[in-house]
Protein backbone atom coordinates (compact mmCIF):
# COMPACT_ATOMS: atom_id res chain seq x y z
CA UNK A 1 0.00 0.00 0.00
CA UNK A 2 1.44 3.36 -1.04
CA UNK A 3 -0.38 6.55 -0.07
CA UNK A 4 0.34 9.87 -1.80
CA UNK A 5 -1.13 13.25 -0.87
CA UNK A 6 -0.19 16.90 -1.25
CA UNK A 7 -1.15 20.33 0.00
CA UNK A 8 -0.75 23.59 -1.88
CA UNK A 9 1.82 26.02 -0.49
CA UNK A 10 -0.30 29.16 -0.22
CA UNK A 11 -0.79 30.73 3.20
CA UNK A 12 -0.59 29.43 6.75
CA UNK A 13 -2.02 26.06 7.66
CA UNK A 14 -5.01 26.30 9.96
CA UNK A 15 -7.17 24.23 12.27
CA UNK A 16 -9.28 22.92 9.39
CA UNK A 17 -6.16 21.62 7.62
CA UNK A 18 -4.98 19.96 10.82
CA UNK A 19 -8.25 18.27 11.80
CA UNK A 20 -9.32 17.48 8.25
CA UNK A 21 -6.04 16.16 6.83
CA UNK A 22 -2.77 16.50 8.75
CA UNK A 23 -3.89 14.60 11.84
CA UNK A 24 -5.03 11.77 9.57
CA UNK A 25 -1.66 11.83 7.79
CA UNK A 26 0.18 11.43 11.08
CA UNK A 27 -2.01 8.49 12.10
CA UNK A 28 -1.73 6.97 8.65
CA UNK A 29 2.07 7.02 8.58
CA UNK A 30 2.14 5.01 11.80
CA UNK A 31 -0.40 2.46 10.61
CA UNK A 32 1.28 1.97 7.23
CA UNK A 33 4.77 1.78 8.71
CA UNK A 34 3.64 -1.09 10.95
CA UNK A 35 2.20 -2.93 7.95
CA UNK A 36 4.98 -2.36 5.43
CA UNK A 37 3.30 0.47 3.52
CA UNK A 38 4.59 3.88 2.52
CA UNK A 39 3.35 7.48 2.78
CA UNK A 40 4.52 10.30 0.53
CA UNK A 41 3.37 13.81 1.46
CA UNK A 42 4.37 16.71 -0.73
CA UNK A 43 4.07 20.48 -0.74
CA UNK A 44 2.46 21.39 -4.04
CA UNK A 45 4.57 24.42 -4.94
CA UNK A 46 4.12 23.83 -8.69
CA UNK A 47 0.35 23.92 -8.25
CA UNK A 48 0.72 27.13 -6.25
CA UNK A 49 2.05 28.89 -9.35
CA UNK A 50 -1.50 28.91 -10.74
CA UNK A 51 -2.67 31.10 -7.87
CA UNK A 52 -0.51 34.13 -8.69
CA UNK A 53 1.44 33.91 -5.43
CA UNK A 54 4.44 36.23 -5.07
CA UNK A 55 7.83 34.45 -5.41
CA UNK A 56 9.00 35.45 -1.93
CA UNK A 57 5.70 34.31 -0.42
CA UNK A 58 5.95 30.97 -2.23
CA UNK A 59 9.45 30.32 -0.93
CA UNK A 60 8.50 31.27 2.62
CA UNK A 61 5.25 29.30 2.56
CA UNK A 62 7.05 26.17 1.42
CA UNK A 63 9.44 26.22 4.38
CA UNK A 64 6.74 27.26 6.86
CA UNK A 65 4.33 24.56 5.75
CA UNK A 66 7.05 21.92 5.85
CA UNK A 67 7.89 23.02 9.40
CA UNK A 68 4.20 22.84 10.33
CA UNK A 69 3.90 19.27 9.07
CA UNK A 70 7.04 18.28 10.97
CA UNK A 71 5.72 19.98 14.11
CA UNK A 72 2.42 18.11 13.75
CA UNK A 73 4.20 14.75 13.75
CA UNK A 74 5.21 13.87 10.19
CA UNK A 75 8.60 12.14 10.52
CA UNK A 76 11.00 9.77 8.76
CA UNK A 77 8.32 7.10 8.52
CA UNK A 78 6.96 9.25 5.68
CA UNK A 79 8.61 10.94 2.72
CA UNK A 80 8.10 14.71 2.94
CA UNK A 81 9.24 16.92 0.06
CA UNK A 82 8.23 19.82 -2.13
CA UNK A 83 6.96 18.89 -5.58
CA UNK A 84 9.33 21.06 -7.63
CA UNK A 85 12.40 19.25 -6.26
CA UNK A 86 11.32 16.09 -8.09
CA UNK A 87 11.33 16.93 -11.85
CA UNK A 88 9.58 13.64 -12.62
CA UNK A 89 6.28 15.29 -11.64
CA UNK A 90 6.58 17.87 -14.43
CA UNK A 91 8.01 15.44 -16.98
CA UNK A 92 5.28 12.87 -16.49
CA UNK A 93 2.66 15.65 -16.53
CA UNK A 94 3.76 16.64 -20.04
CA UNK A 95 3.55 13.03 -21.22
CA UNK A 96 0.10 12.61 -19.69
CA UNK A 97 -1.16 15.76 -21.40
CA UNK A 98 -1.03 13.69 -24.57
CA UNK A 99 -3.43 11.23 -22.93
CA UNK A 100 -5.83 13.53 -21.05
CA UNK A 101 -8.71 14.98 -23.07
CA UNK A 102 -10.07 18.51 -23.26
CA UNK A 103 -13.59 17.27 -22.59
CA UNK A 104 -12.48 15.67 -19.33
CA UNK A 105 -10.86 18.87 -18.11
CA UNK A 106 -13.78 21.04 -19.23
CA UNK A 107 -16.03 19.04 -16.92
CA UNK A 108 -13.92 19.70 -13.82
CA UNK A 109 -16.12 21.64 -11.39
CA UNK A 110 -13.13 23.28 -9.69
CA UNK A 111 -11.99 24.64 -13.07
CA UNK A 112 -15.43 26.12 -13.61
CA UNK A 113 -15.53 27.59 -10.10
CA UNK A 114 -12.02 29.08 -10.11
CA UNK A 115 -12.10 30.41 -13.67
CA UNK A 116 -15.63 31.77 -13.28
CA UNK A 117 -16.79 33.88 -16.20
CA UNK A 118 -13.24 34.78 -17.21
CA UNK A 119 -12.22 31.44 -18.69
CA UNK A 120 -10.45 33.09 -21.61
CA UNK A 121 -8.31 35.02 -19.15
CA UNK A 122 -7.53 32.08 -16.86
CA UNK A 123 -4.10 30.48 -17.03
CA UNK A 124 -3.48 27.26 -18.94
CA UNK A 125 -1.98 25.91 -15.71
CA UNK A 126 -5.30 26.32 -13.93
CA UNK A 127 -7.02 24.35 -16.71
CA UNK A 128 -4.45 21.52 -16.74
CA UNK A 129 -4.09 21.48 -12.94
CA UNK A 130 -5.78 18.04 -12.71
CA UNK A 131 -3.25 16.53 -15.15
CA UNK A 132 -0.39 17.56 -12.90
CA UNK A 133 -2.35 16.08 -10.00
CA UNK A 134 -2.61 12.84 -11.95
CA UNK A 135 1.16 12.88 -12.52
CA UNK A 136 1.76 13.56 -8.81
CA UNK A 137 -0.12 10.37 -8.01
CA UNK A 138 0.77 8.08 -10.89
CA UNK A 139 4.52 8.75 -10.89
CA UNK A 140 4.68 6.89 -7.55
CA UNK A 141 2.21 4.21 -8.58
CA UNK A 142 0.08 5.19 -5.62
CA UNK A 143 -2.47 2.66 -4.46
CA UNK A 144 -4.48 5.11 -2.32
CA UNK A 145 -5.00 8.86 -2.18
CA UNK A 146 -6.60 10.67 0.79
CA UNK A 147 -9.21 12.99 -0.73
CA UNK A 148 -12.00 15.24 0.40
CA UNK A 149 -15.31 15.35 -1.40
CA UNK A 150 -14.11 18.35 -3.44
CA UNK A 151 -11.17 16.37 -4.85
CA UNK A 152 -12.86 13.08 -5.71
CA UNK A 153 -13.50 14.23 -9.29
CA UNK A 154 -9.79 14.91 -9.80
CA UNK A 155 -8.89 11.42 -8.58
CA UNK A 156 -11.45 9.97 -10.98
CA UNK A 157 -9.69 11.87 -13.79
CA UNK A 158 -6.33 10.41 -12.68
CA UNK A 159 -7.87 6.95 -12.93
CA UNK A 160 -9.22 7.76 -16.40
CA UNK A 161 -5.79 8.97 -17.51
CA UNK A 162 -4.12 5.85 -16.11
CA UNK A 163 -6.62 3.55 -17.84
CA UNK A 164 -6.32 5.30 -21.21
CA UNK A 165 -2.52 5.41 -21.07
CA UNK A 166 -2.28 1.72 -20.22
CA UNK A 167 -4.74 0.88 -23.03
CA UNK A 168 -3.29 3.20 -25.69
CA UNK A 169 0.27 1.97 -25.23
CA UNK A 170 -0.45 -1.65 -24.37
CA UNK A 171 1.21 -1.54 -20.95
CA UNK A 172 0.24 -2.24 -17.37
CA UNK A 173 2.21 0.64 -15.96
CA UNK A 174 -0.21 2.58 -13.78
CA UNK A 175 -2.38 0.98 -11.10
CA UNK A 176 -5.73 2.67 -10.52
CA UNK A 177 -5.47 4.59 -7.23
CA UNK A 178 -8.33 4.25 -4.79
CA UNK A 179 -9.77 7.15 -2.76
CA UNK A 180 -9.04 7.09 0.94
CA UNK A 181 -11.75 9.06 2.72
CA UNK A 182 -11.55 9.10 6.47
CA UNK A 183 -15.03 9.02 7.95
CA UNK A 184 -13.55 10.46 11.13
CA UNK A 185 -12.24 13.60 9.40
CA UNK A 186 -14.59 16.46 10.26
CA UNK A 187 -15.45 19.31 7.92
CA UNK A 188 -14.34 22.44 9.75
CA UNK A 189 -16.12 25.64 8.81
CA UNK A 190 -15.26 29.33 9.09
CA UNK A 191 -15.51 30.94 12.53
CA UNK A 192 -17.34 33.83 10.86
CA UNK A 193 -19.70 31.84 8.61
CA UNK A 194 -20.79 28.33 9.50
CA UNK A 195 -21.83 27.64 5.90
CA UNK A 196 -18.35 28.28 4.42
CA UNK A 197 -15.32 26.03 4.80
CA UNK A 198 -12.41 27.34 6.91
CA UNK A 199 -9.95 28.59 4.32
CA UNK A 200 -6.46 30.04 3.98
CA UNK A 201 -7.78 32.36 1.27
CA UNK A 202 -10.49 33.99 3.41
CA UNK A 203 -9.55 37.68 3.73
CA UNK A 204 -10.57 37.69 7.40
CA UNK A 205 -7.92 36.21 9.68
CA UNK A 206 -10.63 35.94 12.36
CA UNK A 207 -12.34 33.28 10.24
CA UNK A 208 -9.69 30.68 11.05
CA UNK A 209 -7.31 29.50 13.74
CA UNK A 210 -3.82 29.38 12.26
CA UNK A 211 -1.51 26.74 13.69
CA UNK A 212 1.04 29.48 14.40
CA UNK A 213 -1.44 31.57 16.46
CA UNK A 214 -0.58 32.44 20.08
CA UNK A 215 -2.65 31.13 22.98
CA UNK A 216 -4.24 34.55 23.47
CA UNK A 217 -5.12 34.89 19.79
CA UNK A 218 -6.69 31.41 19.70
CA UNK A 219 -8.84 32.29 22.70
CA UNK A 220 -9.77 35.65 21.20
CA UNK A 221 -10.83 34.14 17.88
CA UNK A 222 -13.02 31.55 19.60
CA UNK A 223 -14.55 34.18 21.90
CA UNK A 224 -15.44 36.36 18.89
CA UNK A 225 -16.54 33.48 16.66
CA UNK A 226 -20.08 33.66 15.32
CA UNK A 227 -22.63 31.68 17.31
CA UNK A 228 -26.26 32.25 18.28
CA UNK A 229 -28.29 33.14 21.36
CA UNK A 230 -29.97 29.73 21.82
CA UNK A 231 -28.91 27.13 24.36
CA UNK A 232 -27.25 23.92 23.27
CA UNK A 233 -29.71 21.01 22.86
CA UNK A 234 -29.20 17.44 24.02
CA UNK A 235 -29.08 16.15 20.43
CA UNK A 236 -26.42 17.00 17.83
CA UNK A 237 -28.98 16.46 15.06
CA UNK A 238 -30.94 19.40 16.47
CA UNK A 239 -28.11 21.70 15.35
CA UNK A 240 -28.74 20.99 11.66
CA UNK A 241 -30.24 24.46 11.11
CA UNK A 242 -27.72 26.21 13.37
CA UNK A 243 -24.50 26.09 11.28
CA UNK A 244 -22.28 28.18 13.57
CA UNK A 245 -23.31 26.24 16.67
CA UNK A 246 -22.83 22.97 14.83
CA UNK A 247 -19.36 24.04 13.71
CA UNK A 248 -18.17 24.95 17.21
CA UNK A 249 -19.46 21.66 18.63
CA UNK A 250 -17.77 19.79 15.75
CA UNK A 251 -14.45 21.50 16.53
CA UNK A 252 -14.74 20.63 20.23
CA UNK A 253 -15.52 17.01 19.42
CA UNK A 254 -12.62 16.71 16.97
CA UNK A 255 -10.09 18.29 19.32
CA UNK A 256 -11.17 16.04 22.21
CA UNK A 257 -11.52 12.85 20.10
CA UNK A 258 -15.16 12.57 21.12
CA UNK A 259 -18.44 12.30 19.26
CA UNK A 260 -20.39 15.51 18.70
CA UNK A 261 -23.34 13.86 20.44
CA UNK A 262 -21.35 13.36 23.64
CA UNK A 263 -20.31 17.02 23.55
CA UNK A 264 -23.87 18.37 23.29
CA UNK A 265 -24.96 16.02 26.06
CA UNK A 266 -22.27 17.50 28.33
CA UNK A 267 -23.19 21.10 27.52
CA UNK A 268 -26.94 20.64 27.06
CA UNK A 269 -28.90 23.62 28.36
CA UNK A 270 -25.84 25.88 28.42
CA UNK A 271 -25.19 28.87 26.19
CA UNK A 272 -22.09 29.87 24.30
CA UNK A 273 -21.00 32.07 27.18
CA UNK A 274 -20.09 28.82 28.92
CA UNK A 275 -19.18 26.76 25.87
CA UNK A 276 -16.69 29.11 24.20
CA UNK A 277 -14.27 29.39 27.17
CA UNK A 278 -14.23 25.59 27.45
CA UNK A 279 -13.54 25.30 23.72
CA UNK A 280 -10.78 27.93 23.92
CA UNK A 281 -9.06 26.07 26.78
CA UNK A 282 -9.27 22.81 24.86
CA UNK A 283 -7.94 24.33 21.63
CA UNK A 284 -4.99 25.91 23.41
CA UNK A 285 -4.12 22.67 25.21
CA UNK A 286 -4.05 20.74 21.92
CA UNK A 287 -2.45 23.32 19.63
CA UNK A 288 0.08 25.03 21.92
CA UNK A 289 2.62 22.16 22.00
CA UNK A 290 2.48 21.90 18.21
CA UNK A 291 2.93 25.64 17.83
CA UNK A 292 5.91 25.64 20.19
CA UNK A 293 7.59 22.92 18.10
CA UNK A 294 6.79 24.92 14.97
CA UNK A 295 8.42 28.08 16.36
CA UNK A 296 11.58 26.13 17.19
CA UNK A 297 11.72 24.65 13.69
CA UNK A 298 11.28 28.06 12.07
CA UNK A 299 14.30 29.30 14.01
CA UNK A 300 16.40 27.14 11.66
CA UNK A 301 14.84 27.31 8.21
CA UNK A 302 17.98 25.89 6.60
CA UNK A 303 17.49 22.66 8.52
CA UNK A 304 13.87 22.46 7.36
CA UNK A 305 15.05 22.94 3.77
CA UNK A 306 17.53 20.12 4.27
CA UNK A 307 14.69 17.85 5.41
CA UNK A 308 12.84 18.64 2.18
CA UNK A 309 15.95 17.90 0.15
CA UNK A 310 16.34 14.50 1.82
CA UNK A 311 12.70 13.73 1.17
CA UNK A 312 13.04 14.77 -2.47
CA UNK A 313 15.98 12.41 -2.95
CA UNK A 314 13.93 9.52 -1.59
CA UNK A 315 10.90 10.49 -3.68
CA UNK A 316 12.97 10.94 -6.83
CA UNK A 317 14.40 7.44 -6.49
CA UNK A 318 10.86 6.02 -6.28
CA UNK A 319 9.61 8.08 -9.24
CA UNK A 320 12.49 7.39 -11.65
CA UNK A 321 11.54 3.85 -12.76
CA UNK A 322 7.93 4.86 -13.49
CA UNK A 323 8.98 7.92 -15.49
CA UNK A 324 11.44 5.84 -17.50
CA UNK A 325 8.78 3.21 -18.22
CA UNK A 326 6.37 5.93 -19.38
CA UNK A 327 9.05 7.45 -21.60
CA UNK A 328 9.72 4.04 -23.15
CA UNK A 329 6.02 3.39 -23.64
CA UNK A 330 5.55 6.59 -25.71
CA UNK A 331 8.86 6.24 -27.61
CA UNK A 332 10.96 8.86 -25.83
CA UNK A 333 13.39 6.19 -24.66
CA UNK A 334 14.43 2.92 -26.26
Amino acid sequence: MRVVSGIQTTGNLHLGNYLGAIRQWVAMQGALDENGGECLFFLADLHALTSGIAPSDLANSTIEMAATLLAAGIDDRSILFNQSRVPAHSELCWILQGTARMGWLNRMTQWKDKAGKNREGASVGLFTYPVLQAADILVYQATHVPVGEDQKQHLELARDVATKFNTDFGVELFPLPEPLISKAAPRIMSLRDGTAKMSKSDPSDMSRINLIDSDDLIAQKIKKSKSDADLLPDSFDALAERPEAKNLVTIYAALSDRTPQSVVEEFSGKGFGAFKPALADLAVSVLAPMRDRLVRLLDDRTAVGAELARGAARAGALAAPTLLAAQKAVGLQV
